[in-house]
């Protein structure tokens, strides 16, 4: 017999499959399936577990130890995983530690409900600590740390948390200083602190105070998280704190496990539009004690003001000003005599400038910047030309000398730079026509643009990590059709060292696994590819119709549909249920062009949508089976705000819902995440976008699920929407889940989800999970005979 596979991964003979094709009109407006049974769900859920099982010798990407040629990963082989250890030098491979010692001594301190195994312990990941003698992960929300040589582990002590910045939010209280430690001065003779909410040194040991300042108070204090010592040890810079509004989001614990009366607590949480804490420079020579005025001219309004660095030689003092409303960037140099404030760099786009789009596989979450000579030179990332790209400036004189990288493809991480040689390694996506333009490869350049090499040869999505000397990288890489390779390369020329792993997956593929198929059609403006991937059940019939449920997330700060291999998805065991799962990376979402980016700024409602459908369309015209008459949706969080928001925007294509902790209203969720695409100040664009000011206009069906300590999005953002729907006389549903956190709601949340779309889209009664499970089995097996 001739077999033919589709692209969902059903095997059909190919002479059946041409008679059904034959027979299509008779057959489409057949139902997908029977009657959807408890052992169905049992069978797609337990997916997760068959195929992983499945797989053998599938490496995830490599951490590194810090400061050594050694770095570990962890693979999953025939029953389980494994952490494996790799030393460069001796090119040896082991186990990374006693892998049934550890499981052991866990089984009697945390006493699971499921005994932990050798193959199958709980934890994703860890760390050495203390010269490799021990290590440290987490379970279930408790750090442990464990040695090597007894196996004996506790509970690690929880660290003291740090200044943090960069948020957009409150630093911290201004008496909150008994955490701190005096910074001792680089020559180790002098100690700054802070005393009575101003900057003061003594003597290394203990002394006589020198106040430097006199104007701090409760109202205007200095920080001395932010105190930084001039190498030369002559000079204290510092941030002065005028505190903004502190905002509190508060939580009722409805049922904790230790009492049987509620909790309350408290968090502090910035929301758009609220006053920020002013964070200010101030400059301080030691000897003699005097302060150095800073003119703010270049940064009065700013929305984080990033870390003080001071330059090597001591003449002056760097930091990075991002202005309120994300549309003004500035480089500031202060010199350090004069307090005279300068503009390296400059950027002011007309919608926002995504200050944490890329970094560093080390720094993510900051802009790209490394200066050259002590800032002789800078070379800078910036989407000043409609992609993201690399420039060198004159450090001194701020004129750009040259663009670095160039074309329509974006640069995604600067990984290492050889001031020496002037060359860079860096990742970037989208420089092959004929390719997947998420797919990140590495590549090295010279300073001025010339000597542009490829490192990774393969079509695939590539995972490098360095290690801390950056002369060795990691190239962890497959896609969603073909399984993880692992290798040992060197960063000077790219060449093989050792190849670590290379899964196989030949016994998933004969149990039935098949990849989602990845499938593209154009956006809104008919030129641009819009990318997608399909899930479709094991036993699909095209002959039949199936309902379409499409998993979004359209943050605009990253891309979110699969690049890599996964051996098990959660939208395969709900395809398995009867529906055809997609997901789809439409326009506003990132890493493509400005332009593309550029389409969330100040319209998050927008999600991709107009994209999207189009999308769906195209598969529709492809696949007959595809029902673009019964379209779901379901998102979490961001993706929580855009699934209700589909019923809101675009009632005539999506008809059912599930919205889980949606930031359903962009003024009630953090105000550092939404004021970067919707702007500041406040404006009418904040009400155009919210699923409460729009509730009105629901169609379709809903189901609002929210945590009720979810400290992520504010809980009450879903209950706005809930009493805008009543206030309107809407029909919806509503799942709350007590000491639920940002989440799905667990597994009792993926049920209802697999329950509301089997009721809502393939209009079945879903199992009746009250049904004693004596009688649930005899109904599953009633279901099974022919």
């Amino acid at each position: 017999m001739d077999w033919h596979r589709e692209s969902g991964g059903a095997r059909i003979p190919r002479m059946k499959r041409i008679l059904l094709l034959t027979a299509a009109g008779v057959l489409l407006s057949t139902p997908a399936r029977a009657q959807v049974t408890k052992a169905d769900y049992e069978r797609a859920i337990g997916l997760r577990e068959e195929y992983q099982a499945l797989t053998v010798n599938v490496p995830e990407p490599a951490t590194w130890i810090e400061k050594k040629l050694r770095f570990h990963y962890r693979r999953w082989i025939k029953g389980g995983n494994e952490h494996m250890l790799v030393d460069v030098e001796t090119k040896e491979k082991r186990p990374a530690f006693d892998h049934a010692r550890l499981a052991q001594t866990l089984n009697k301190l945390v006493r699971p409900k499921e005994e932990y195994t050798p193959l199958k312990l709980p934890f994703n990941t860890f760390r050495f600590v203390d010269e490799e003698k021990g290590i440290e992960f987490n379970v279930e929300g408790t750090t442990w740390r464990c040695t090597l040589a007894e196996y004996e582990c506790k509970k690690a002590e929880t660290p003291v948390p740090g200044f943090r910045r960069g948020r957009g939010g409150p630093t911290r209280n201004p008496q909150a200083t008994e955490e701190f430690r005096p910074r001792k001065s680089p020559d180790g003779k002098w100690e700054a602190l802070v005393n009575n909410f101003n900057i003061a040194v003594q003597p290394a040991g203990g002394g006589k105070l020198i106040t430097l300042s006199t104007d701090g108070s409760e109202g205007n204090f200095y920080d001395p998280w932010s105190i930084e010592w001039s190498p030369d040890s002559t000079k204290i810079a510092a941030y002065r704190v005028r505190p903004g509004y502190h905002r509190y989001v508060h939580y009722v614990e409805s049922s904790p496990e230790d009492q049987l009366q509620p909790k309350n607590t408290t968090m502090l949480y910035a929301k758009p539009g609220d006053m920020l804490d002013l964070e200010q420079p101030a400059l301080f020579s030691v000897d003699p004690p005097r302060q150095v005025g800073i003119e703010n001219d270049l940064f009065q309004n700013p929305f984080n003001l990033s870390d003080l660095v001071w330059r090597k030689d001591s003449r002056a003092v760097t930091f990075e000003y991002n202005q309120r409303g994300h549309q003004l960037f500035r480089v500031i140099e202060v010199n350090a005599s004069t307090g005279t404030a300068r503009a390296v760099i400059t950027e002011e786009p007309k919608t926002f400038f995504y200050y944490n789009q890329a970094g560093t596989s080390r720094s993510a979450g900051k802009r790209f910047r490394h200066d050259v000579a002590d800032g002789k030179e800078v070379i800078w990332m910036s989407e000043r030309d409609g992609w993201n790209h690399l420039y060198l400036y004159d450090g001194v004189t701020g004129r750009m000398k040259s663009q670095i990288t160039k074309g329509n493809w974006a640069v995604r991480s600067v990984e290492k730079v050889d001031e020496e040689k002037r060359l860079i390694w860096f990742t970037a996506n989208g420089m092959y026509e004929d390719k997947d333009p998420y797919f990140l490869h590495l590549y090295r350049i010279n300073f001025d643009g010339t000597g542009l090499t490829t490192l990774t040869k393969q079509d695939a999505d590539h995972s490098p990590a360095f290690s801390s000397d950056q002369s060795y990288y990691v190239d962890t890489y497959s896609r969603v059709d073909t399984a993880p390779v692992s290798e040992l390369r060197r960063t000077s020329d790219g060449s093989l060292v050792m190849e670590l792993e290379r899964g196989d997956i030949t016994d998933l593929k004969a149990a039935g696994w098949a990849p989602p198929e990845v499938f593209v059609a154009k956006g809104r403006d008919g030129k641009t590819d819009i990318w997608g991937v399909i899930f479709r059940p094991a036993n699909l019939d095209p002959s039949k119709k199936y309902p379409v449920v499409e998993n979004i997330y359209a943050g605009p700060q990253g891309s979110f549909v699969p690049k890599t291999f996964a051996a098990y998805s959660q939208m395969q065991t709900l395809a398995e249920l009867g529906f055809v799962v997609v997901q789809i990376d439409g326009m506003g979402t990132s890493n493509r062009s400005k332009a593309f980016h550029d389409v969330a700024w100040h319209n998050l409602a927008d999600a991709g949508f107009p994209d999207r459908i189009l999308w769906h369309k195209a598969v529709a015209a492809k696949y007959p089976y595809y029902d673009i008459s019964r379209v779901g949706i379901y998102g979490n969080s961001a993706g929580g705000q855009n699934s209700m928001g589909a019923l809101l925007f675009h009632p005539e294509f999506y008809k059912a819902a599930l919205s889980s902790v949606g930031c359903h209203d962009n003024r009630m969720d953090k105000l550092w995440w939404n004021e970067q695409w919707m702007g500041w100040p406040i404006g009418p664009q904040y009400s155009a976008s919210s699923n409460v000011d729009n509730a009105h206009k629901l169609q379709g069906k809903v189901l609002l699920v929210v945590g009720e300590l979810d400290n992520n999005v504010d809980p009450s953002s879903t209950m706005q929407v809930v009493n805008a729907l009543i206030k309107a006389n809407k029909t919806f549903d509503l799942l709350v889940i007590p000491g639920a956190g940002h989440g799905h709601g667990g597994a009792y949340g993926e049920r209802k989800r697999y329950d509301f779309f089997v009721q809502n889209l393939l209009g079945q009664t879903p199992p009746d999970w009250n049904q004693p499970e004596k009688t649930t089995k005899t109904t599953d097996a009633a279901a099974k005979q022919p």
